[in-house]
């Protein structure tokens, strides 16, 4: 048997002559930059997480970097981060001339360590990044209780939870406002690059709309210095289409993960947890174990594909060498962790059948 992490392809057939008539209606429109229908799956978008405002941007970095900028993050500013998370988070900060601030996670659900963030704020602090890692919620009330306690804001990193839930909400609305990535291998992908921005703040959603579009909120007249960053409309028409199948897909995710849990339940492997309050989306099915490489060796050798969501913490990445230096060998958990975790397939096209051999495969690793 061969059964690769993901596959896209399959997402596409499914959706095929609906994809296709949805590409064919843009390029029939005449419309290719913005357009009526980027505005309409913002609309729906926004519909869909609860939120009152959507901005499509060009990727998932370009929205948390923009969100920073329309938040008045700039150079020497202090954004706190997860250690436990993809680089662009901390890209973002980077590029607006400020400095990220790493604090460690909560081990059994690998989100951000709200009782650890206080201890992380200074006088230079403006913002505090939660990522729902892997698609698990954050516990984002005691964030934004501190967020008000010390007036910074508050930008949730959701480019991993798609459909997602907090306390019977669906993750989109909460804080101050919430960066999306629609990469193609995201609960709601792209045909290629494409993310968003949901908010509730209607001056923040203008603010935005200004930057994603060379600062300029009308034509030929810039009012700050902008950013090229724009949904194309083709992304916006296939995003539009698969928006619609998204709570399916999400809970066939889900019953892959109820089979791991139950298959896998009294192994030495570790399983992930999910806060009481929240329902997963269920992006990525994370591991661990103290084998972890000669475990990723033993299925691939029988023909199971996984992956590291990620093998090197940002921290400690060559991009952050210089900046962040002084964290080596003090993010303790992060650095551990980050050695034991492996990613199993868990696409919505997964078959059970292929999710039952994945679990006998697993059970004969010692």
């Amino acid at each position: 048997m061969n059964i690769p992490f993901l596959d896209l392809k399959a997402a596409y057939l499914e959706l095929k002559a609906e994809i296709d008539e949805a590409i064919l209606r843009v390029t029939n429109s005449g419309y290719y930059v913005l357009g009526p229908e980027v505005e309409q799956f913002e609309k729906d978008f926004a519909e869909y997480c609860g939120a009152n405002y959507c901005i499509g941007v060009a990727n998932g970095l370009d929205a948390l970097t923009l969100s920073l900028r329309a938040m008045g993050v700039t150079q020497g500013d202090e954004v706190i981060v997860p250690s436990n998370t993809y680089i662009a988070t901390l890209l973002a900060v980077s590029q607006c001339g400020a400095i990220p601030v790493p604090v460690e996670f909560n081990e059994l659900t690998y989100n951000i360590n709200p009782e650890l963030i206080e201890s992380a704020i200074t006088d230079k602090t403006k913002v505090i990044i939660p990522v729902h890692l892997y698609g698990q919620p954050v516990d984002l009330d005691p964030i934004l209780e501190i967020a008000e306690k010390y007036g910074l804001k508050v930008l949730e990193d959701a480019a991993q939870a798609h459909g997602s839930t907090y306390k019977g909400k669906k993750i989109g609305g909460h804080g101050h406002a919430v960066a999306w990535s629609f990469y193609p291998g995201k609960n709601l992908g792209a045909l290629g690059d494409g993310g968003a921005i949901t908010t509730n703040d209607k001056v923040l959603a203008d603010q935005l709309r200004t930057l994603r579009n060379y600062g300029s909120a009308q034509k030929y007249i810039n009012i700050e210095k902008g950013y090229n960053s724009r949904l194309d409309p083709i992304q916006a028409a296939i995003l539009g289409v698969k928006l619609k199948h998204l709570n399916q897909w999400n809970a066939r995710r889900q019953k892959i993960a109820e089979m791991y849990f139950l298959g896998l339940s009294g192994t030495n492997f570790i399983l992930p947890e999910i806060i009481p309050e929240a329902n997963s989306a269920w992006h990525l099915f994370v591991i661990r174990s103290k084998q972890r490489d000669k475990l990723q060796d033993y299925l691939q050798a029988h023909g199971i594909q996984s992956l590291i969501h990620y093998p090197i913490p940002p921290h400690a990445q060559c991009a952050y060498v210089t900046e962040l230096s002084h964290l080596k060998g003090k993010l303790l958990l992060t650095e551990n962790v980050s050695n034991e975790i492996l990613s199993l397939p868990i696409g919505p096209h997964l078959s059970e059948e292929s999710v039952s051999y994945i679990i006998d495969v697993l059970k004969g690793f010692s």
